[in-house]
């Protein structure tokens, strides 16, 4: 299989290439290739899964290759080839790699079938079914990678798709500022991901991961940077790990680069599913899963703990704990979700610093499905209600949109963590196990229960607003003829249309997501963790009493008695009756009215980076213009007058110097021939004399010499 693994991000890379020559009206075409490609890819992904499965204990299929040759004399380059010999790059197939394949091509395939109901009526859905394929294969081949140069050229690939995506509707202000953030906030991480790249070939002389023991994830290359430190006493490897943590921070929205991620729901709504749930955010995680013995390299932390885990567990502990309070605010159904979806990102890089790869991988694979339900579920609801987002004006979707909200629900209580049938629930409580026992601070583990209770609080808010309550008709009306989706048909829902259920091929793929979040929990719990003791190499084993262990069993208990908190507290302040007396006021508002502003309002994150980077920005962009204008244009406006000076010199000089000379010189040339010229009269007698003179001339100085 490993022969085979490059044709899956290839696949679908080449239907956006086809799909980028087709007119818009073959838009049909374009999709037909987008889903083509991406089903092919799950298919060999699903192969290369059965292939993994047949690798021993810890194993691992890798297939190295040469991209640039520096070796051969014919480059001229001496000094290159000797420090560079060759670069190469490489795919590795291991269990981290098999089942993230196999999720983001199932969950991509779903997306896209979704789209092509959501989006026909846009006026170029040709153009985001090629941004889609492209999405994926660069997804792809970032996780195939077994380089981190290939890694980061796939992780830029990725940054410029969600780019075009995020900005797909580019003649809205907004998503044009939206994808303008996203993609100048990543870039703000990937500084501290390229200089770590640097640093680590520095000190290791390879980028490759695995490498016949010298990759740079081995046990030789990890002692050489474990034995070195840096100028402030920190071991290079732990160095590194936080250079390279900072790129997944911007990746994967943690703090303080969170800020990028809620903007990204202007774009349409399968981007948020596809960016939210199994591509670009969860990018950051696998490469934190990816580079898990350099992150866990260093014992010179707390307990004998590294200090880059350490510092990830407290970054995801309180990321997942403000996205959730910033969620509990929110009016727009996306942008709550788009909050949860930061929240969750901060359980998994908490479950990877305290619990290792399986907990927090886990709980990335089981969260891409949920997530996934839940954004093409509010996709279908504001494809339902036409184009509306606000909770606060819809209600009573239930009865309206049962497909809908039957999938909406499941989803809803996979996230907030309802017990037992539910995958959430057990991936979540891996995580708070890890925490609880996790030897530095009980802190993460608590902030990790209040997230949970928000998480179920706000989530409870969203479906009261939503699907139950009195229905508000008036905002959720459908469209006037004039108006459209920005980009869509103005005739694509009549006027006498109403809100409706989504069509099959929108519903059909949340009834799938829905089944594969309740499937997943057979392959998540501890009676038989199977994904988990995959993840580790290990062979699962059904085992009943690993649920009543004292530990893990309070855990659970604690966890479901907080969740239900969470439900009780929301439907108690949103529910039906309470809705009907607010009289549309938001009952928490009501109640902490500053709390609720402050949330409202994300903390002012952005208004303080606006305050204090925007003002720096504009200052320093002050100083360059007046530099510019005082200092450089000057010198710049002396250049011409500068050359206009040397052409006068020019000139003066071949005037008045080169050409007198040069004209004396021929003068005389042509004087000193006229004077030889004389010597040739043609007359022989002369000849003959002139060399009789000659021969005497030449035998009295011979005889000289002989004397």
């Amino acid at each position: 299989m490993i022969r085979y693994l490059w044709l899956i991000p290839v696949i679908p890379l080449l239907a956006a290439f086809c799909s980028a020559f087709l007119s818009k009206n073959r838009w049909r075409v374009s999709a037909t290739l987008a889903i083509g490609g991406i089903g092919i890819s799950c298919l060999l992904s699903l192969a290369a899964l059965s292939a993994s499965l047949q690798l021993p204990e810890g194993g691992r299929e890798v297939v190295n290759f040469t991209w640039l040759d520096f070796s051969a004399s014919e480059l001229g380059i001496p000094q290159l080839a000797t420090s560079i010999p060759r670069l190469q790059l490489g795919l590795v197939l291991d269990p981290l790699s098999a089942s993230m394949l196999v999720m983001v091509t199932f969950i991509s395939t779903l997306i896209f079938i979704y789209s092509v109901g959501y989006m026909s009526h846009d006026e170029n859905p040709g153009r985001f079914f090629c941004f889609l394929s492209l999405f994926a294969s660069a997804m792809l081949g970032l996780i195939l990678s077994n380089s981190l140069l290939l890694l980061f050229m796939c992780w830029e690939l990725v940054g410029l798709a969600s780019y075009l995506l995020i900005g797909f509707w580019f003649h809205k202000p907004q998503a044009a500022a939206a994808a303008k953030k996203a993609f100048i906030t990543t870039r703000i991480g990937d500084i501290g991901f390229l200089i770590g790249i640097l640093w680590l070939y520095t000190e290791t002389g390879t980028l490759l991961f695995y490498d016949g023991g010298k990759g740079c994830l081995e046990q030789s290359a990890l002692t050489l940077l474990v034995a070195q430190t840096t100028a402030g006493g920190m071991a290079v490897s732990t160095a590194i790990a936080l250079l390279l943590f900072c790129g997944a921070i911007g990746k994967s929205g943690q703090l303080p680069l969170h800020v990028w991620l809620p903007d990204a729901m202007e774009g349409p709504t399968p981007v948020s599913a596809l960016i939210h749930a199994a591509t670009m955010v969860a990018a950051g995680v696998f490469l934190m899963a990816r580079i898990f013995p350099l992150l866990d390299a260093d014992a010179s932390g707390i307990q004998g703990l590294s200090p880059a885990l350490t510092t990830m567990a407290w970054v995801g502990s309180i990321t997942a704990v403000f996205a959730a309070l910033v969620a509990v605010a929110q009016n727009d159904i996306k942008r709550i979700l788009a909050y949860s979806t930061v929240s969750q990102l901060g359980y998994m890089f908490l479950g990877l610093a305290t619990g290792g790869v399986p907990v927090g991988m886990l709980h990335l694979l089981t969260h891409a499905f949920f997530k996934a339900l839940l954004f093409l579920g509010a996709g279908s609801v504001i494809h339902g209600c036409h184009e509306e987002q606000d909770i606060r004006k819809m209600g009573g979707l239930k009865d309206l949109m049962p497909q809908t909200f039957r999938t909406y629900a499941i989803g809803m209580m996979a996230l907030s963590g309802v017990p037992l049938v539910f995958s959430g629930f057990w991936s979540k409580d891996g995580i708070l196990h890890a925490a609880v026992n996790w030897q530095v601070s009980k802190w993460p583990f608590a902030l990790g229960l209040v997230g949970a209770f928000l998480t179920a609080f706000y989530m409870t808010r969203q479906m009261a607003l939503v699907f139950f309550g009195v229905s508000k008709q008036g905002p959720c009306e459908p469209l006037h003829p004039s108006k459209k989706r920005p980009g869509g048909d103005p005739h694509a829902h009549p006027p006498a249309a109403g809100i409706h259920e989504s069509p099959p091929i929108m519903t059909t793929p949340l009834v799938v997501l829905a089944a594969s979040t309740i499937l997943l929990t057979f392959l998540a719990t501890p009676v038989w963790p199977w994904i988990e003791s995959y993840l580790s190499g290990h062979l699962a084993h059904f085992e009943l009493k690993h649920l009543f262990q004292a530990g893990t069993l309070a855990v659970l208990l604690l966890s479901t008695v907080v969740v239900f908190c969470g439900i009780a507290a929301g439907w108690a302040l949103y529910g039906a009756s309470a809705v009907g007396l607010s009289r549309g006021i938001d009952p928490l508002q009501a109640r902490f009215p500053t709390a609720h502003r402050w949330l409202t309002d994300k903390l002012y994150f952005d208004e303080v980076y606006e305050a204090v980077l925007g003002s720096l920005l504009k200052r320093f962009s002050r100083l360059s213009a007046a530099v510019d204008e005082k200092v450089i244009a000057p010198i710049v406006s002396l250049v011409p007058l500068c050359i206009q000076a040397l052409a006068w010199v020019s000139r003066l000089a071949d005037e008045f110097l080169v050409n007198p000379g040069f004209d004396t010189v021929c003068t005389r040339i042509v004087s000193l021939g006229t004077r030889l010229s004389s010597l040739h009269s043609g007359q022989i007698q002369q000849y003959l004399a002139a060399l009789a003179m000659g021969v005497v001339a030449l035998g009295m100085w011979l005889a000289w010499i002989s004397q």
